[in-house]
């Protein structure tokens, strides 16, 4: 099954999920970016398809039209919100790796939803920066989705306060970072995962204590933090 990197620990309940209720309604072109990422070598960045559904579902319910979107890799998730968002919908996607971008893109235009996209090629906070200080922008957002350059989670979370509206969502992606957020024990935790993993503590813990959104904790793909802005 490819595209696949959830975090619960029984494969088969994971498959279960994936076959009964993710995969049978997956548009067509999601599933063909999935297999054209499958044999990337970084292939386990891609948003998980159930964090994905549950994206979607989200995007849908809030009646989403201006998002953002901080890593975009291949594109999963930018085409998923792409296709959500009614004919009018912005998002501003934000990444380093035009390249990996690119091997999405055929399945981007096949799907008639790239003009629903504005791909700025850049680090995420000089952006965000920029979209404050232009005229119009602060509160102007629907949604926003996290997914890279972990150690600035926090950093991301005080310009996107600002730019997504009350009643708008932020989502964070990668927050039980493989499971490793829970063991005791570091010397247990592969080395490449350590200092991430010290991050995403951190910041999950201050998102818990954050009295300005409403928050969900789920074990959705590697863990995703749902915040619901309150003030």
């Amino acid at each position: 099954m490819s595209g696949i990197n959830g975090i619960l620990m029984n494969t088969e309940l994971y498959k279960y999920i994936l076959e009964t209720s993710v995969f049978p309604r997956e548009a067509e072109p999601l599933r063909e970016l999935r297999n054209a990422t499958a044999d990337h070598p970084r292939s386990a960045m891609t948003t998980a398809p159930d964090g994905g559904q549950l994206m979607a579902l989200l995007l849908k319910l809030i009646n989403a039209k201006r998002t953002i979107e901080i890593g975009v890799f291949t594109g999963y998730s930018l085409l998923l919100t792409a296709l959500s968002l009614p004919d009018d919908g912005k998002i501003t996607a934000i990444d380093m790796d035009r390249q990996a971008y690119e091997i999405g893109l055929p399945m981007i235009r096949k799907a008639g939803v790239e003009h629903k996209i504005e791909f700025v090629e850049s680090p995420a906070l000089p952006v965000l920066q920029k979209l404050l200080e232009e005229p119009g922008n602060e509160g102007c957002f629907d949604f926003a989705y996290v997914d890279a350059d972990k150690v600035n989670y926090i950093s991301y979370h005080e310009s996107l306060l600002k730019l997504v509206r009350v009643g708008g969502v932020i989502v964070y992606d990668n927050t039980l970072w493989g499971g490793t957020v829970a063991v005791d024990d570091e010397s247990l935790v592969a080395e490449d995962f350590r200092a991430i993993r010290l991050q995403t503590i951190e910041f999950n813990k201050f998102i818990a204590a954050d009295a300005r959104v409403q928050i969900a904790h789920v074990s959705a793909g590697d863990g995703v933090i749902i915040c619901l802005r309150i003030a």
